[in-house]
């Protein structure tokens, strides 16, 4: 999936964009994501690809393809930002399917 699928009326799009701006926002969505995930009016479909940092799932929704490693920052931290990082582990174990993750 490329930008041009990208759909820009879908919420996790707009809670990627804010949270990563947002220092009180992230911070929400690190104890209370459900209770973020239902304000920002996620789908079902949605809460569950989140919970389950199913990466796939979430570009066949349309999330914007730049989201998507940032949604391995969101939970695994943007520290030491680099390819042995956990974010990135994390990214390429779920978007490569190699199981790690």
């Amino acid at each position: 999936m490329g930008v041009m699928d990208t759909d820009k009326t879908l919420p996790t799009n707009t809670l990627i964009f804010e949270v990563r701006r947002d220092r009180k926002l992230l911070e929400r969505f690190a104890k209370d994501l459900d209770g973020l995930m239902a304000d920002y009016g996620l789908s079902e479909a949605e809460k569950k690809a989140l919970r389950e940092i199913d990466l796939m799932a979430l570009s066949k929704m349309g999330v914007h393809p730049y989201f998507l490693p940032q949604v391995s920052r969101l939970f695994k931290g943007t520290g030491y930002n680099h390819n042995d990082s956990a974010a990135a582990q994390l990214y390429a174990s779920k978007m490569l399917n190699t199981g790690k993750g």
